[in-house]
């Protein structure tokens, strides 16, 4: 294959460099090429999910597009839906670089980017210019504090995110996540987590309420802690839990030369725990939530993985940086005969076929549809 070849000579610079010059060229795709190049996805993948119908369960994780808008380009490579984000209401260049590391042998990647983004302002002005024929998918953004706002004022930073940006978003994600922003993980904890997600569940029914509300969770919450989160979600009225984000963990990559820089690791050694975090949401919720699977998914056996533990949407990033531009293509084809090897009809019916009590058939999928 042409790409290996070419990963290894890209990889030879540096990697915050590359990622601009992908930008550079997903933007100068338009729309009528982008529709040309999605190759067709397996009817048997599509899905209908928080009120949206999708061609097929894979997504572009927040962290890609941190509010370029670099779509329709990114839906030519075959994503049903893009995450834009992080978004803080102001602009701000983020942390010191280098910021983005290459794991390579363990196909993993350590960043600390610390939310560089224009703005609420700059990203409600592009995706309010994206032209109708560019939303070959649907658009998700992804919002979080400003580093310089103290977690007692994160409330406001979150709900000016969701008044400027609900507009023009298919769903809003709540990032209390990150590794990044110093202090913003301690948004999780119960207390706070309550306070912060009902404001933002009140307020997006106000100005939107059919339009859907997620929270996007660390792969490093203690067990108990996770079930917390999602029962509070649950009462807030969120619609759904992203499972999960980056860790601040280094097992499977301890020794390696990047080990010991700051930030979150993502790629191949969170793939278990990040299925584990899944499976643990999706018991918890018990239909109530959709499940978005995110972490270590590198491979058509990776996302089925986490569909099987619960998720009914399955975001990558990572795994496109070590997979190239045919990544998306190639989890389309697997996925179907996967679900075929196993007897399923849809990506609806494999939801949950590993967990707890599993029937076949039943999923948040349908539940949580408008």
């Amino acid at each position: 294959m042409l790409w290996p070849v070419l990963r290894s000579l890209l990889f030879r610079f540096d990697a915050e460099r590359m990622h601009g010059a992908a930008e550079v060229a997903l933007r100068s795709i338009p729309a009528p090429v982008a529709r040309r190049l999605r190759a067709r996805v397996p009817p048997e993948l599509r899905v209908r999910c928080l009120g949206l119908d999708l061609e097929g369960p894979i997504g572009l994780a927040a962290g890609f597009d941190k509010g370029e808008v670099l779509a329709p380009g990114v839906f030519g490579l075959g994503f049903s839906h893009v995450e834009v984000g992080t978004i803080t209401p102001r602009p701000q260049p983020g942390n010191d670089r280098p910021r983005l590391f290459r794991l390579a042998e363990h196909r993993a990647l350590i960043n600390r980017m610390g939310f560089n983004n224009a703005g609420a302002e700059a990203c409600a002005a592009r995706l309010a210019a994206l032209p109708a024929s560019a939303r070959l998918g649907a658009i998700g953004v992804n919002v979080g504090r400003n580093k310089t706002t103290p977690n007692e004022e994160a409330e406001a930073d979150y709900l000016a995110c969701i008044e400027r940006l609900h507009p023009w978003a298919d769903y809003l994600v709540v990032n209390i996540s990150s590794p990044n922003t110093p202090g913003l993980r301690q948004l999780q904890e119960r207390s706070a987590l309550e306070r912060l997600l009902q404001a933002c569940t009140a307020r997006l029914r106000q100005l939107a309420p059919r339009k859907p509300l997620l929270v996007k969770l660390a792969p490093d919450l203690e067990d108990p802690a996770l079930d917390e989160a999602v029962d509070v979600a649950v009462a807030a009225g969120a619609a759904g839990i992203i499972a999960t984000n980056t860790t601040i963990s280094r097992a499977g990559v301890a020794g390696h030369r990047w080990a010991a820089e700051a930030g979150g690791l993502s790629g191949a050694p969170l793939e278990r725990r990040a299925t584990e975090v899944v499976r643990r949401c999706h018991a918890r919720a018990a239909g109530k939530l959709v499940v978005v699977g995110c972490g270590g998914v590198l491979s058509a056996d990776d996302a089925y993985a986490k569909i099987r533990a619960g998720a009914s949407l399955v975001q990558v990033y990572t795994g496109l940086i070590y997979g190239g531009p045919g990544f998306v293509r190639r989890l389309h084809a697997g996925l179907a005969q996967l679900l075929a090897r196993d007897g399923f009809r849809s990506v609806a019916e494999a939801v949950g076929a590993d967990g707890p009590g599993a029937r076949r058939g039943q999923s948040p999928i349908e539940a949580r549809a408008p």
